[in-house]
């Protein structure tokens, strides 16, 4: 079963104007913060675009074909196991962390929140915050909240585009502003916020902070991957293939083709291909569908055989 998805768009404060601008997508928010792109998430929910199911949303889908369409690596989940989203930061975002799933679906009732951030462009001179410099204690880390000197510890990273960050739960992170990037992330919406620059919200007050349970779950201590891909780029015959990361939660490639792609959604999992740059067309099972810049595709498990071409890059997510 091959899928186009409509994206839900938030328009978080933070926010500018490069999802409409760049990636032509429509929408009355202003700005336009994030784009939920492959999403069952109940606060943003895709719908379908084309076929037989076209106008429900993603999860009516799943609840009617069954979830099989999700493949053997989801079978044993209960809600729908990723999220993935398109960032644009024109200011810096809060200073936050997220829960690992024990903290989160006992206190929250939901998974926690790893998560992968591809940078797709930046500003030059552009960072964000990805742990700490150097281990601290949770006593000194209260105290530097307090006395608002935490920024003196965490560690400040500059980016350029094709850079890489592995963002698991506990790790203390922030992207700063002037950064465009794809998010591939557990299915949660709960962020603890450390630090907010002292912003007010749409209400005029002060946008909540999270101080106790940020202190309960954040790992104070550099993160322990590195800031890079895990894989080299590989090239092969009509494109060029680098694994971004690969975990229990979601394996994730950076592809760019030059005249063709092909591969299998086969019985594991299903195939998400979010389209970051170019234009082309997407072929599976007799039925192809037209591709440009910000488009997000659903490839079902056991879809068989599928086939991108022309000239475009993409982030393509398994289970």
């Amino acid at each position: 079963m091959l899928l186009q998805l409509q994206p839900a768009f938030k328009d978080y404060l933070w926010g500018g104007t490069r999802l409409k601008t760049d990636f032509g997508f429509q929408t009355d928010l202003d700005p336009v913060a994030e784009g939920w792109m492959l999403s069952c998430h109940k606060d943003g929910q895709n719908t379908v675009k084309n076929g037989k199911h076209k106008g429900k949303t993603l999860s009516q889908v799943i609840a009617e074909e069954g979830k099989g369409l999700l493949g053997t690596h989801c079978a044993d989940r209960t809600e729908f196991p990723i999220l993935i989203k398109l960032i644009d930061a024109k200011q810096n975002l809060s200073v936050q962390v997220h829960p690992d799933d024990a903290y989160a679906r006992r206190v929250e009732g939901e998974p926690g929140k790893t998560e992968c951030w591809y940078i797709l462009d930046c500003d030059e001179g552009a960072e964000l915050i990805y742990g700490f410099k150097q281990k601290i204690s949770k006593a000194e880390f209260r105290e530097r909240i307090e006395n608002n000197t935490f920024l003196e510890v965490v560690n400040h990273v500059k980016v350029h585009k094709g850079d890489f960050f592995f963002i698991e739960a506990g790790t203390l992170h922030a992207i700063g502003g002037g950064i465009l990037l794809a998010e591939i992330q557990q299915n949660s919406n709960t962020t603890y916020r450390v630090y907010d620059y002292g912003r007010l919200g749409a209400d005029g007050k002060p946008r909540p902070l999270h101080t106790e349970k940020a202190l309960d779950v954040t790992v104070t201590a550099p993160p322990a991957r590195a800031s890079k891909p895990e894989g080299h780029t590989v090239h092969k015959d009509g494109y060029t293939e680098q694994l971004l990361t690969t975990c229990s939660l979601f394996t994730v490639h950076a592809i760019k083709i030059e005249s063709a792609y092909q591969s299998v959604a086969d019985k594991t999992s299903f195939v998400s291909v979010l389209i970051t740059e170019g234009n082309g067309e997407i072929s599976c099972s007799g039925e192809t569908l037209a591709l440009k810049k910000g488009d997000s595709v659903f490839l079902s498990a056991n879809s068989g055989s599928f086939q991108i071409k022309g000239s475009l890059s993409c982030v393509e997510t398994r289970i």
